[in-house]
């Protein structure tokens, strides 16, 4: 199933969520767009089709870190000296030769240590779980871990903390929800999916 199809069942769960908690209209659209989002999640894996989506080109990424490191080595040889100097030159010609390794599946790893650093900067538990979850799931492949119990169990803790954060009822229900539509709207037993879920791994790779 594509991703369009996948948030557009993940909103109309974080719709049924909000009739359900009798949410306001304003509270209603916060439902259907976090419903939605949580829709999409499981496919944040690193051949996931999201993931190329929510990271920055590793060219242009790859591209300030070696000017980083160009304008590091300049300035050191124009202002440092003795050892400072010799240290800065190989930082910067560090920074240069493991950039120039960087490749996109790398993206979103490094877009999971931004998310966890913005979280413990604002102190933002669900968003360092958030930053976490992310950087696993740039290891792991497609329809693994994210589209099992251990994924949504996981996911769950994201999405009590946002709802904590918030302070709204009903950010818990339409995010788990709507993550769990997505692991059901991938399973075999739907006739335009070739490929089923693996729910109860690492225990068993059995796709339902």
């Amino acid at each position: 199933m594509n991703g369009t199809a996948h948030a557009t069942i993940g909103a109309g769960v974080g719709f049924i969520v909000s009739q359900t908690v009798h949410a306001d209209p304003t509270t209603t659209l916060l439902l259907v767009g976090m419903g939605g989002v949580s829709g999409l999640i499981p496919d944040i894996d690193i051949d996931g089709k999201l993931s190329n989506k929510i990271t920055l080109s590793h060219t242009l990424i790859r591209s300030v870190a070696q000017l980083i490191g160009i304008l590091m080595i300049i300035y050191i040889l124009l202002e440092g000296t003795g050892t400072e100097q010799w240290m800065g030159i190989g930082a910067g010609v560090a920074i240069i030769v493991i950039s120039s390794f960087i490749k996109q599946r790398h993206m979103l790893t490094i877009t999971g240590l931004g998310v966890l650093a913005g979280g413990v900067s604002l102190q933002e538990l669900w968003l360092i779980l958030l930053g976490v979850y992310i950087i696993i799931a740039s290891f792991v492949p497609h329809r693994s871990y994210t589209h099992s119990l251990l994924g949504i169990g996981y996911f769950a803790f994201i999405a009590y903390y946002l709802e904590q954060a918030f302070s709204i009822e009903g950010i818990f229900l339409a995010c788990l929800i709507g993550y769990c539509s997505h692991l059901v709207a991938d399973m075999k037993v739907l006739p335009f999916n070739k490929r089923g879920v693996k729910f109860f791994l690492p225990f068993s790779s059995k796709e339902f």
